[in-house]
């Protein structure tokens, strides 16, 4: 056999180089960060993060918008194309933006079986080869006119597809359901709202932006039953049986 050539690695005056702590975060750090933040924390106007933008374009382009309902395991291996990072944190994803799951006030998936309950720790939700899901109603209003140049596309991870970096809304749904991220530094935790009293609030501020918005935007409203207690008129008469 021939003998192993022996190597040997130069070490150059340069190789470690002095450079100030402020220069390296702004160089290094902060570009990581502002990523994170926009991608995890923050939702764009279009009330998404990518992920969820990924899920709910590829049901989308499964035709689940008007067709019948598919295995969960399906859509999960179809958003893999636009979403390589995992089919456990993808079906997650899924299983929170279901009506199952009650973890949406304006649900955005149509589901069958068992998804769990936002509100418990002990009610599991099945795995994706028992469940199944179509887009819901609401969609026709998330997807309306995305094939008539209203959104920017780019290409996936990989190049053979593209996706869209918004989704075309016709509702304020950035405020119409809770989002909750972490990121670096940054944190973000945005209520939902009442769909009808939102846009009449929307309604209302395009013909004149200095109304008080409070007057019909009231209070959030939650998915799970509450109580919205104020220091204004309250007594035990006035307590309300139940509140959505």
């Amino acid at each position: 056999m021939p003998k192993k050539k022996n190597t040997t690695t130069e070490i150059h005056e340069n190789f470690i180089q002095e450079q100030r702590i402020t220069e390296t975060l702004e160089t290094n750090y902060m570009p990581y960060a502002m990523s994170v933040i926009v991608s995890r924390a923050i939702p764009e106007i279009d009330g998404f993060k990518p992920s969820h933008r990924k899920l709910l374009y590829t049901m989308y382009l499964m035709n689940l918008l008007k067709g019948d309902r598919t295995k969960s395991s399906n859509v999960v291996g179809q958003t893999m194309k636009l979403n390589p990072h995992g089919d456990a944190t993808i079906y997650e994803t899924l299983v929170r933006l279901t009506e199952g799951n009650g973890a949406l006030l304006v649900p955005f998936v149509d589901s069958k079986g068992n998804f769990g309950k936002q509100y418990s720790r002990d009610m599991a939700y099945a795995a994706p080869r028992y469940t199944e899901v179509k887009l819901a109603a609401v969609c026709n209003e998330i997807f309306a006119d995305i094939d008539k140049n209203t959104v920017d596309f780019i290409n996936n991870y990989d190049d053979s597809m593209q996706e869209p970096t918004l989704l075309p809304t016709t509702f304020p749904n950035i405020l119409a359901n809770p989002n909750l991220g972490i990121a670096v530094g940054m944190a973000s935790s945005i209520c939902s709202f009442n769909l009808a009293e939102l846009c009449e609030t929307t309604i209302r501020f395009i013909k004149d932006e200095t109304i008080d918005l409070c007057e019909t935007l009231l209070a959030p409203d939650f998915s799970t039953v509450c109580w919205s207690i104020t220091g204004r008129n309250w007594n035990a008469s006035t307590k309300p049986a139940a509140a959505a």
